[in-house]
């Protein structure tokens, strides 16, 4: 990509913006991290320590202030601040990017599309879990065939976290948008969706375990796709013992692989993306086969595709200079609000939702 970068203001320097999102903008060809808004002080000095030369606003009325200067807004704030974010990004003519979730309703994601459609403005989500190194070696296994018909995909996002670290991630408070459900259920749920299409049945069980926790911190969510696939996905704060990423079986053979993609421990470490980026050691690639468990060495090894999380930005660039299409619609982010709303409603009527 030739020419003068894109000019991006990001809002918000928490984990989100300063763990992800500055450092893949800052690694995009095409792409310049202009303006950093956030009101800590202490984040502030980072931001200008990691990236020398960025400007700083402490609220984002001052980054609207220069909207003009600005080719791209990018939005890593909590998530009751997305929608009047990205509201008021598109009204002034700049695209954006918002992280996940883009809202929270279906509906308030399809308002902001039809306001993005109307403006002529790019509107991405950001689902940088399509570019895990497990997910792209499973989409590259079932494009092969290697499954057979799929019948079950069990995905799994568990932690142990026996103590509530507070926040507004695991605030009681609905305004907030918090709990396990809409933050980790929205990558697993899209997942699910980008894999094995549109559904029509959502069961759900949304916990409450650990002392102190104000919200889900142990949520199920078992999914009926229109082509018959069941999806069973999990998210938890509470799980002393991991289970595999994933394990998804089908009428040929089965794939199990155990362990979290490389990128997130690697942004957090300071590393940056370049050559090995994503790679995955052997010790850790799945196992495809059928009849026999992976844990004593049935089936054989399936090399893990390394991960790609600059892939999601190079992307953004490239439809920004219409050279390719939107990596992350908001109506797909709408289509994976639609399950869990249906999963919330599921988990406090106890019944089965159809879509």
């Amino acid at each position: 990509m030739t020419g003068t970068p894109l000019r991006v203001g990001l809002i918000g320097y928490g984990l989100a913006g300063s763990v992800f999102h500055a450092p893949l903008i800052a690694a995009t060809e095409g792409l310049a991290l202009d303006t950093v808004v956030t009101s800590y002080p202490e984040r502030q000095e980072q931001a200008h320590a990691e990236f020398p030369g960025v400007r700083i606003a402490a609220t984002p009325d001052e980054l609207f202030d220069h909207a003009d200067e600005l080719d791209l807004i990018v939005i890593a704030s909590p998530n009751k601040t997305h929608v009047p974010l990205a509201t008021t990004a598109l009204e002034a003519g700049l695209p954006a990017v918002v992280d996940k979730p883009v809202a929270g309703t279906a509906a308030e994601a399809r308002e902001l599309a039809a306001l993005a459609e109307e403006r002529g403005l790019l509107l991405s989500v950001f689902q940088n879990r399509r570019w895990d190194s497990d997910f792209l070696t499973l989409r590259e296994l079932l494009e092969k065939g290697e499954l057979g018909d799929v019948w079950r995909f069990e995905s799994r996002f568990e932690r142990w976290r026996p103590q509530p670290k507070g926040g507004w991630r695991e605030s009681g408070d609905p305004a907030e948008i918090g709990g396990l459900l809409y933050d980790l259920g929205s990558h697993v749920v899209d997942q699910a969706l980008v894999l094995f299409g549109p559904v029509t049945e959502v069961y759900a069980e949304r916990d409450i375990r650990r002392p102190g926790a104000e919200t889900d911190d142990d949520t199920f969510i078992a999914l009926t796709h229109a082509n018959g696939v069941r999806s069973h996905l999990y998210v938890s704060a509470t799980t002393a013992q991991l289970g595999p990423r994933f394990r998804v079986l089908g009428s040929q053979a089965g794939y199990v692989k155990y362990g979290l993609d490389p990128q997130e421990a690697a942004l957090r470490e300071g590393l940056r993306p370049g050559p090995q980026w994503g790679a995955e050691p052997e010790s850790l690639w799945g196992r495809l086969g059928s009849g026999e468990s992976p844990l004593t060495g049935g089936g054989r090894p399936v090399p893990t595709v390394p991960g790609d999380y600059p892939a999601y930005y190079a992307a953004v660039a490239a439809a920004l200079t219409g050279t390719g299409p939107n990596p992350v619609t908001a109506l797909e982010a709408a289509a994976t609000l639609d399950v869990l709303e249906a999963a919330r409603r599921s988990a406090r009527d106890k019944v089965t939702v159809t879509l």
